[in-house]
């Protein structure tokens, strides 16, 4: 199956999961910067593609262009994987990953998430400086729980929990050994 595998970075963590659904699927990888520059019939030789984003305020970087060219692939194997600094397993994360696409996209495109982690030192500085507030006023807050204080910590520091097993589920649904 010819398998196209787009994706935009900016910490290395998506790029990381990118590589590793392109390795296991024998998928060409291409970043969103150069997808955009494509001729829409360009995608027509590949039966499976794959957008691969950062999760920033509870949307996926980039993937308006994604979902703006879906329509035309409704025939092909279409996912998402979103990657973010949050756990695999949490509420919060699942009703966000819900919200992603409509009905109607959820019926011909699947969803997955990736749990990277946080690189500050790659992180371009107006989001850099956003964190570190976030991280601020979550230390600061007065009647925290126990999971908001663990999150603050968590949060404050650079850490990689990127697992090539988080990216397994994708690359099964890419070359339809599941149906997920």
């Amino acid at each position: 199956m010819k398998t196209l595998v787009i994706y935009t970075s900016q910490t290395g963590f998506t790029q990381k999961y990118a590589q590793w659904i392109a390795e296991k699927t024998n998928a060409e990888l291409m970043e969103l910067k150069d997808a955009k520059k494509k001729d829409p019939g360009f995608f027509d030789a590949y039966e499976a593609i794959a957008y691969g984003g950062w999760m920033m305020a509870e949307k996926v970087t980039g993937i308006s262009w994604f979902l703006g060219h879906a329509p035309l692939w409704k025939g092909k194997r279409l996912a998402v994987f979103a990657t973010g600094a949050g756990p695999n397993a949490n509420p919060e994360l699942d009703t966000a990953l819900e919200k992603i696409l409509n009905a109607e996209q959820k019926k011909y495109i699947r969803v997955f998430y990736c749990q990277g982690g946080l690189n500050y030192d790659r992180m371009k500085l107006p989001y850099r400086m956003m964190m570190k507030m976030y991280v601020s006023a979550m230390s600061k807050k007065k009647n925290a729980t126990e999971d908001e204080k663990k999150k603050a910590a968590m949060i404050a520091e650079s850490y990689d929990v990127a697992d090539i097993r988080y990216a397994e589920p994708v690359a099964a649904y890419l070359t339809d050994k599941t149906d997920g």
